[in-house]
């Protein structure tokens, strides 16, 4: 389960500026996602949640589990929107009458509002993926957590044109026991996954499919991106993975509540 390089700050200067956050030097950091620790303290905001603040807590718990059962599997979609690649993969998900959840940026739900407001007509659900991406998120003060996490919120619900999001994934899954508990107070269930196609590599659409084939034992929730970079492989390969995973019986759903 990678960080995906370096902090993968591609997201460039314009967040800086934008949001007055300063990002910190990136690097490889330890890998904490996927586990369940103690509660922290509780979370004390420091950024207006904005639209959407009647919302009901959630579990803090990092889900995996699909709402159509052990034969479930639900589809994520991390980094977007993006104005190429984005209607690119709500087409390949229309085609096969699959519904995704799509985790999106902050600073990239408010340049797209459009493509945030199609993917909610579509019945996708939304996720909040912090506003920059930060990968060392799990390094970072709880106020620098805090920032991140509900301004993407606020951002992604007024893309949206009100609709919330109803999950929250850290940015290369650095969670910490401060970031899942602010999350479920906002209703934002925290979202991990169990297949990690690694299509953000461009390691080849071959690849990709064949990494879903392979891992798809070890849980229901498989990432894919529509951001960062060329995302023609992962469009293809979604082409070619939706049929097969329609032909082993399984059914598309979004992660449990």
């Amino acid at each position: 389960m990678a960080r995906h390089g370096g902090g993968r700050r591609w997201y460039g200067k314009v967040i800086g500026s934008a949001l007055g956050v300063t990002l910190l030097a990136a690097g490889a950091a330890v890998w904490t996602a996927q586990a369940d620790t103690a509660d922290s303290p509780s979370p004390r905001s420091t950024a207006s949640a904005g639209p959407g603040t009647d919302a009901k807590p959630v579990a803090v718990t990092i889900v995996h589990a699909s709402d159509q059962g052990a034969h479930g599997v639900n589809i994520t979609i991390d980094d977007g929107p993006d104005p190429v690649w984005t209607p690119r993969v709500l087409d390949v998900l229309d085609e096969y009458g699959v519904k995704a959840t799509f985790c999106m940026v902050g600073t990239q739900a408010r340049a797209h509002p459009d493509l945030v407001k199609k993917v909610v007509a579509a019945g996708h659900r939304l996720c909040d993926h912090s506003v920059s991406h930060d990968t060392t998120m799990d390094r970072q003060s709880e106020t620098y957590q805090s920032q991140q996490i509900l301004d993407a919120e606020r951002m992604i619900t007024e893309a949206s044109g009100g609709v919330r999001p109803m999950y929250y994934r850290a940015p290369g899954g650095a969670f910490t026991p401060y970031s899942r508990k602010l999350a479920a107070s906002r209703g934002m269930r925290p979202l991990g996954w169990n297949v990690d196609t690694k299509d953000f590599e461009r390691p080849g659409t071959d690849a990709i499919v064949a990494t879903v084939q392979r891992e798809l034992p070890n849980g229901p929730t498989l990432l894919f991106h529509d951001a960062g970079g060329d995302r023609s492989q992962t469009v293809e390969a979604l082409r070619r993975t939706l049929p097969w995973l329609k032909a082993q019986g399984r059914t598309f759903g979004f992660p449990v509540r």
